[in-house]
């Protein structure tokens, strides 16, 4: 029994109370506690994460936060990388716009700052977001608002800061 214990007091402390942490789907969101419950007789640990952007509060059970992508902020070399990709040539498929978009989607639901950084650099429009369809500005308004809140956290900065940043990035490729 003990070991099992000692094997979720390990899985735990990987993320520390207090701190931002990313979830794929939800983007960044603060630590606040662990919480035991008891289900079907026994007892489970969850993380509790709180969303302020999306007023949300996310009960992630301990065992499962790894398998469902929750990870720490990167580090700012790593999101210098994601970041070097907004400099790059747009590379559009060739396909549907549906089926884009669907892809488009799932790299920013996957929380990945690179994948999300490509989403960017592939819709960018030079001269401005007006000429993009509906659908485009919404996906690309949720990629860059995903991308910008990692930075704000990261590089301790508002996140119109953050927007702005990479808005002078996309311009200047």
């Amino acid at each position: 029994m003990s070991d099992n214990n000692s094997n979720k007091t390990k899985k735990s402390s990987i993320f520390e109370i207090g701190t931002w942490v990313v979830y794929p789907s939800h983007g960044v969101g603060r630590l606040e506690n662990v919480e035991k419950f008891e289900i079907d007789g026994g007892s489970v640990e969850f993380f509790v994460i709180s969303f302020n952007k999306n007023k949300l509060i996310l009960k992630l059970p301990v065992e499962k936060a790894i398998s469902s992508g929750l990870r720490k902020l990167l580090s700012k070399q790593d999101m210098q990388t994601a970041l070097d990709i907004l400099s790059q040539k747009s590379r559009k498929k060739k396909m549907m716009w549906s089926k884009r978009a669907q892809e488009y989607e799932a790299k920013i639901n996957s929380g990945d700052p690179v994948a999300i950084a490509e989403v960017l650099r592939d819709l960018y429009k030079d001269g401005g977001e007006a000429v993009q369809s509906f659908s485009e500005r919404q996906i690309f308004q949720n990629a860059i608002d995903r991308l910008a809140r990692e930075i704000a956290v990261l590089e301790e900065i508002q996140e119109e800061e953050a927007v702005q940043k990479l808005k002078t990035l996309l311009k200047a490729a």
